[in-house]
């Protein structure tokens, strides 16, 4: 096997704890919360292996980002009000340092003429989507910080779509898309909305939107070669 290929075997696990999560959403819930922690630290090391290392600050920040993202799986595996906020604040801080990795190359030279109705343009789709979800009391605003973060990540995928127009940010600006859609059904079923196969729905586009995320700071790392 060939050393460029190492990756593959974290890459193969990864698949596997994917699999094995989506069919226990479906038939056995013990197996997939029990699978579902060893996800994002598979797909970390699948990434660390690829990059050869975490010299490059695309990785840091992606390892990072991934970390708080298994933060935030385990909290979530907990019922009860406090894991659910702070499951929420560690995958913020995940887009947080999404932001810094894609943004930091997607928003550099932007004038104030684009990024200001930008941003005026996201926080009215936060306004509309809580309203629609339903969102109120004391979770009204913690949802909307975390709804804004999310439609900022897009915004970071468009701009380098429009901007830099590397097939990268097309992969960056899907992984987004998805990750905003699976929190949505998230914030669906938690306030009263709940449909038939969400928790299948929730963490196939979830685990997806992270693949594809990853990806995306991959290819932006070799670029930075």
């Amino acid at each position: 096997m060939k050393t460029t290929r190492f990756w593959l075997v974290p890459a193969v696990f990864f698949l596997v704890a994917s699999v094995l999560n989506l069919i226990g959403r479906i038939c056995n819930p013990v197996l997939a919360e029990t699978v579902k922690p060893a996800l994002m630290p598979l797909l970390a090391l699948t990434a660390l292996v690829a990059a050869g290392g975490a010299e490059r600050k695309e990785i840091r920040l992606l390892l990072t980002a991934l970390l708080f993202g298994c933060t935030g799986d385990i909290l979530l595996i907990f019922d009860g009000f406090l894991p659910f906020v702070f499951g929420m604040v560690a995958f913020l801080t995940g887009h947080i340092f999404y932001m810094c990795l894609f943004g930091g190359k997607s928003w550099k030279g932007l004038s104030a003429k684009t990024w200001i109705p930008a941003v005026i343009v996201m926080a009215a789709l936060v306004v509309v989507l809580i309203i629609l979800i339903g969102v109120n009391g004391a979770m009204l605003v913690p949802m909307l910080i975390y709804a804004f973060a999310l439609m900022m990540l897009i915004f970071s995928g468009l701009a380098g779509v429009v901007r830099l127009k590397a097939p990268a940010w097309w992969i960056i600006l899907c992984g987004g898309v998805l990750f905003t859609f699976s929190d949505a059904c998230i914030a669906l079923g938690t306030f009263g909305h709940d449909f038939a196969g969400r928790e299948f729905v929730i963490m196939l586009t979830y685990i997806t939107a992270q693949a594809l995320l990853a990806t995306g700071a991959l290819k932006l790392a070799a670029q930075s070669e």
